[in-house]
């Protein structure tokens, strides 16, 4: 028989030691990577990586032959050992199909809508997906479901996220307590420990398989970008995306939009998140989609939804409300007017006419300073005389003479100046809103207030008063804003979380307006000062009214209110924000169709020039038309009607794809249940450890299934590869449930604590302590060796079954085909009698659940006779299933290559048309085209390899020897 194929639970030779193959994968010059770890004494539990052809030139890499596996007696009670050897090879099968078996039990109250995302992906040849979902639907909890499934697909070892500075840590502790996937922190901090404790020209990106890092970080770091220049992973995903997109926004941008496409470039999987996807331009949005598949658009300014429908997911509140209402209450929100003090009123009044010719003059429409000063006073008249002062420094450097504006900005200053806290209107209302209103102390830990303004001058003043005002103590009012240090901010908003801290309110600028977590003690959101955005305005409202947020929000815009005429069409304007964001939150779903530019700044400039030319009402109007085309349809996927208008017939008129069917399962098991097969794998750790004069320190509580453990010196390596913030002290316990609700509780005591990891571990497949246990029992038995059982009962007298684990991976190394089957002898001749399903054996035979008790019997000589013929049923069996899908695939992959071909021939066609009208001599011009048709050709022949691998399978399948049960014929 011909060697063995490489594949996922294979045992192979190599350096005169044995080992189990985890996963496969290529090096960054295409060579075969296998990952195994340690099956031979000295080297058991020790993880290392093989070049493939590498060792095979040495003489040292052989895969073991099925035909060639002992059979060995199990000398434990009830053939326990044998059972969890079976078990963990089970967990070691990768599903492979597109039905969730791990995602949705993570520790989370997974709503329907969440699924879908990796429901879609799943289908895909290689997942590559924007999760562009609104504010607060919760991205990251369909982001982790995802990369649990690959995962368990053993598709996910090696993982990076690249998200903002004030995401890391959130993200950190959500991926890890929910999912069990443990990040390395690579904030300034983290990277400062990192570089101690590893070689110097070491890559960190290759010693830690899983991290974290700011995209700030990544694109400032020389160091870092190379790096990543020379490192891969399998899983990488950019939260907040739409700040890499390309973009015409100075070089910051252009420099994110460069490190992500070498990022697009370095792994298989790409996951890009955002609820602002695109700025209302189809060359920025396309910028993304290229990053997902380069080969799907021709002309970056012109393609269709057919293009990138299956590139995206879109949804916004309307659209999963019925999945929402059971754990969302619907937001409550109110105008709270303030009426102007006398001071502020002659301010107001000298506003009304103000107007600075030689500032104006060279001012755009949308960005006269008068709209900038406008703007600051409905902030605050410090952020207003902050405003002035600035402007009046800059006119006295300036090399051509203002002397008229200075004079009205001099006349105007000390009327700022002269207002103070009992003058500042805004600032009373907002103390009676706090006191009389809502009735608050600061007493309640769990009913904190967050306040948001856009003026750090304003945040000043706020921080400087409300504490005493309010009668708080010290440390009761923080702030939170982008000038501080990235570890700085992960602390301000992890003490915001913690009750026991003293922090009571939040005073945030709009830093804080990009996916933060605020819900978990606050419920009450006031806007000091409302943006001219309602993109802004929406990110937000999400920071507290969000997916896991248990009370009723309680949203307040504080509205200046004046008597002078030239402020009212300004109040206008923020009571049309206000109504237009509750408008798209029932029933429109992005707020940023209301004016068509997708971009926060840009709505800025728009309602400013509408505010300068007192064309109010006009933009309303406009707002109304825009938007009445998403009202008539309503349809819940507008992303490309947003991007270039609703029933454009210039780009198509596609309909929306269908929502994915989201199918789950859980994998074939022995034991009834994870907590069943737990205990009984700590059953045998802890005869083992015994055996050697050592102890298990463990205490199980079957009633609520929470077991607590010293980590025996294995376990505790594992642990000591993981972040130092999420490894248990050294001695203590790890505790863990099985029970969701037992974690949400320890995640809310934690916060009361000021724990930086929750007390409780969530037990669920994914968890290390389960990885632990399976890849103890897979190397439970001497080198290639598998356990015979002889069972009283089930089986006709004389029977056998060879239990077999068959894998056929495909070109990438993935594997398509996994079955398990039993190839069945009537006696103890040679004639296999039948090929059938594992689980159905074991479901006849209740292994697992049903007690056989172990007579320790010798194994019938006939067995290893019986053997190769089994073998070469098992293998013909196998080879059957592989024919079966290719015969699947054939069409899919033919397809695949058509369609490839298409778009090889638009792309093509694209690049002769851009160069027709091109002028330059044609020299020049031709070196161009040549180097386009290059990347053209490149990129479409890395495309065609890929699926040409996904799709074909290798000749041989793997098969291992996993059991044999017999029944003696007397």
């Amino acid at each position: 028989m011909p060697e063995s194929v490489l594949a996922p639970g294979a045992r192979i030779e190599c350096r005169s030691a044995e080992w189990l193959v985890r996963s496969l994968g290529r090096s960054s010059d295409g060579q075969q990577v296998v990952d195994v770890v340690g099956v031979s004494p000295f080297l058991r539990e020790k993880e290392a990586r093989f070049l493939v052809e590498v060792e095979k030139a040495a003489g040292s890499f052989k895969v073991l032959q099925p035909e060639d596996t002992a059979l060995v007696s199990d000398p434990s009670p009830r053939y326990r050992d044998s059972l969890l050897f079976l078990e963990a090879h089970l967990r070691r099968t990768v599903p492979t199909d597109g039905a969730l078996v791990v995602g949705h039990r993570a520790a989370m109250d997974a709503l329907p809508y969440q699924l879908e995302p990796a429901a879609k992906a799943l289908a895909m040849p290689r997942q590559r997906l924007l999760i562009a979902d609104a504010v607060g639907l919760g991205k990251t909890l369909e982001c982790g479901i995802l990369c649990s499934e690959l995962i368990r697909r053993g598709r996910g070892k090696r993982l990076l996220v690249v998200t903002t500075k004030s995401m890391l840590v959130q993200f950190q502790k959500e991926f890890w307590t929910r999912f069990s996937i443990p990040l390395v922190r690579l904030d300034s901090v983290g990277i400062q420990r990192i570089r101690e404790q590893i070689p110097t020209n070491q890559n960190p990106f290759h010693y830690y398989d899983k991290a974290i890092v700011s995209v700030d970080t990544l694109k400032n770091d020389r160091d870092y970008r190379f790096y990543l220049d020379n490192a891969g992973w399998d899983i990488i995903v950019i939260d907040e995306c739409q700040n890499v997109a390309e973009r015409a926004r100075g070089a910051q941008k252009s420099q994110r939009a460069r490190l992500a496409e070498r990022l697009a470039t370095r792994s298989e999987t790409l996951i890009l998140l955002s609820a602002t996807p695109h700025d209302g331009k189809p060359e920025s949005f396309a910028s993304l989609m290229n990053m997902l598949d380069p080969t799907a658009i021709a002309d970056p300014s012109h393609y269709t939804k057919d293009d990138i429908k299956d590139l995206y997911v879109r949804r916004f509140r309307k659209d999963v409300i019925a999945d929402l209402r059971s754990s969302v209450k619907e937001r409550e929100s109110a105008d709270v007017e303030c009426p102007a003090s006398g001071r502020e009123e002659r301010v107001f009044a000298l506003l009304k006419d103000l107007k600075l010719p030689d500032s104006d003059a060279k001012a755009k429409a949308g960005q006269l300073f008068k709209t900038t000063l406008i703007k600051s006073l409905l902030s605050s008249p410090m952020a207003a005389l902050e405003t002035v002062r600035n402007r009046l420094k800059r006119l006295a450097v300036a090399p051509t003479p203002a002397p008229a504006d200075a004079a009205i900005l001099q006349e105007l200053e000390p009327l700022l100046a002269a207002i103070g806290p009992a003058d500042f209107s805004k600032y009373q209302r907002l103390l009676q809103l706090i006191r009389a209103d809502w009735g608050w102390s600061g007493q309640d830990p769990r009913d904190r207030i967050v306040l948001f303004t856009g003026r750090r001058e304003t945040q000043r003043f706020l921080l400087q008063h409300l504490a005493a005002d309010l009668g708080l103590p010290e440390g009761a009012v923080v702030g939170l804003d982008g000038a501080m240090p990235d570890v700085e901010q992960t602390k301000v908003v992890e003490q915001f979380a913690q009750e026991n801290k003293a922090v009571r309110i939040l005073v945030a600028t709009e830093v804080a307006s990009e996916g933060l977590n605020l819900h978990y003690l606050s419920h009450r959101l006031v806007h000091v000062d409302i943006p001219w955005s309602l993109m802004t305005l929406q990110q937000r409202n999400g920071l507290i009214d969000r997916y896991g947020q248990s009370q009723q929000p309680q949203i307040r815009y504080l509205l200046s209110c004046s008597r002078s005429e030239g402020m009212g069409d300004a109040e206008k304007v923020l009571r049309l924000l206000k109504r237009k964001d509750e408008q798209a939150q029932q029933n429109i779903g992005d707020p940023a169709v209301f004016l068509g530019v997708y971009d926060a700044a840009s709505e800025e400039e728009e309602i400013s020039r509408a505010w300068e030319s007192g064309m109010v009402d006009v933009l309303e109007q406009r707002m109304e038309a825009n938007a009445r085309p998403y009202l008539e349809q309503g349809r819940g996927d507008n992303l490309f009607e947003e991007l270039f208008g609703s029933g454009s017939s210039v780009h198509g008129d596609a309909a929306a794809p269908p929502p994915p069917q989201v199918q789950q399962r859980a994998p074939f098991s022995l034991f009834p249940s994870l907590w069943s097969y737990v205990e009984s794998a700590l059953e045998a750790v802890a005869e083992q450890m015994e055996r050697r004069g050592e102890k298990l320190d463990l205490q199980a509580d079957q009633e609520h299934q929470r077991l607590e453990i010293t980590p025996p010196s294995d376990l505790q390596r594992r642990y000591g590869r993981y972040p130092h913030e999420l490894q248990p002290p050294p001695g203590q316990r790890l505790v863990l449930s099985t029970e969701v609700a037992a974690l949400q509780r320890a995640l809310e005591q934690s916060r009361r604590q000021d724990a930086t990891r929750p007390e409780l571990e969530y037990l669920w497949d994914l968890h290390p302590v389960v990885d632990w246990l399976a890849d103890r029992g897979q190397i439970a038995y001497p080198r290639h060796c598998a356990p015979v059982l002889q069972l009283s009962d089930g089986l006709d007298p004389g029977e056998v079954l060879m239990v077999f684990q068959g894998t056929i991976p495909n070109q990438k190394g993935m594997p398509v085909v996994q079955e398990w089957v039993a190839v069945r002898f009537a006696g103890s001749g040679l004639n296999v009698v039948a090929v059938e399903p594992f689980a159905a054996v074991a479901e006849r035979l209740q292994l697992g659940r049903k007690a056989y008790a172990n007579p320790k019997a010798a194994i019938p000589i006939h067995l290893a006779k019986q053997l190769p013929f089994a073998v070469q049923r098992a293998n013909a069996y196998l080879r059957d299933c592989g024919d079966s899908w290719t015969a699947r695939m054939q069409p899919e992959l033919q397809a695949q290559r058509e369609r490839l071909k298409r778009l090889r021939g638009r792309q093509e066609e694209q690049l002769q048309l851009s160069f027709a009208a091109d002028q330059r001599p044609q020299q020049i011009k031709e070196k161009q085209r040549l180097a386009q048709q290059k990347a053209i050709d490149v990129r479409f022949d890395d495309h065609e390899r890929f699926v040409n691998d996904v799709m074909t399978i290798e000749p041989a399948p793997y098969l291992k020897v996993v059991a044999v049960l017999h029944r003696n014929s007397s």
